[in-house]
C-alpha cells in the first residue's frame, strides 16, 4: 500500500507540475505579444511571432488538460449524472473514462508517429520562423501522454474505488 500511496502522490504532483508549466506557456504568450507590439511601435520586425504564440498555445493547452481534469474544469454532463441512480452514474462514468482513455492513448500513438516523421524529414514551419516542427509537436505529445495517464488513472480509481478523483474547489472552501 505504501507503493500505491507514493504513486498517487507522484501522479498528483505530475498533474500539478503540468498545469504550472502550462501557466508558464501562457505567460510566454503574453510576453511574445508584448514584444510583437513593441517591435511594431519601433518599426522593427519580429519574424515568426505569430507562429511562436501558436506553439505556446498548443503547449499550454495540452499541458493543462490533465490538471484541468483533476480540478473538474473540463465540461462534463453533470446534469445527467445528477438524475441517475448511483450505480448507473458509476457505469456511465466508467464507460466515459474507458472511451476517453482509449482515445487519448490512440492520439498519443499517432501524434508520436507524427513527431517522429517530422523529426526524420526535418520538417520546418511554413512561417518566417523556420522552426523544426518536431520541437513544438513534442511538447504537445508530452501533454497528451500526461492526459492519457490521468484518464487511465481516473478510470482505475473509478473502477475500484467507485468514485471519481476530481477535486471540487469552491470559493467557500478558501474563505476561511
Amino acid at each position: 500500500m505504501v507503493i500505491l500511496g507514493k504513486i498517487r502522490v507522484g501522479l498528483d504532483r505530475l498533474y500539478l507540475f503540468s498545469g504550472a508549466v502550462a501557466a508558464l506557456f501562457l505567460i510566454a504568450i503574453l510576453g511574445l505579444i508584448v514584444l510583437q507590439m513593441l517591435a511594431r511601435w519601433t518599426g522593427e520586425v519580429f519574424p515568426g511571432a505569430a507562429e511562436y504564440v501558436g506553439y505556446c498555445m498548443a503547449a499550454a493547452s495540452f499541458l493543462a488538460f490533465a490538471h484541468a481534469l483533476q480540478r473538474g474544469a473540463h465540461i462534463r454532463v453533470g446534469m445527467l449524472f445528477n438524475v441517475v441512480p448511483p450505480l448507473v452514474r458509476r457505469l456511465l462514468e466508467v464507460w466515459c473514462l474507458i472511451v476517453g482513455s482509449a482515445l487519448a492513448w490512440y492520439f498519443v500513438w499517432y501524434a508520436g508517429k507524427f513527431v517522429y516523421w517530422s523529426w526524420k524529414f526535418k520538417d520546418v514551419s511554413q512561417g518566417q520562423d523556420m522552426t523544426l516542427l518536431w520541437m513544438p509537436q513534442s511538447i504537445m505529445v508530452v501533454g497528451a501522454v500526461i492526459l492519457a495517464i490521468s484518464l487511465t488513472d481516473f478510470l482505475v480509481h473509478m473502477a475500484f474505488a467507485g468514485r471519481d478523483r476530481i477535486v471540487h474547489e469552491t470559493v467557500e472552501s478558501h474563505a476561511e
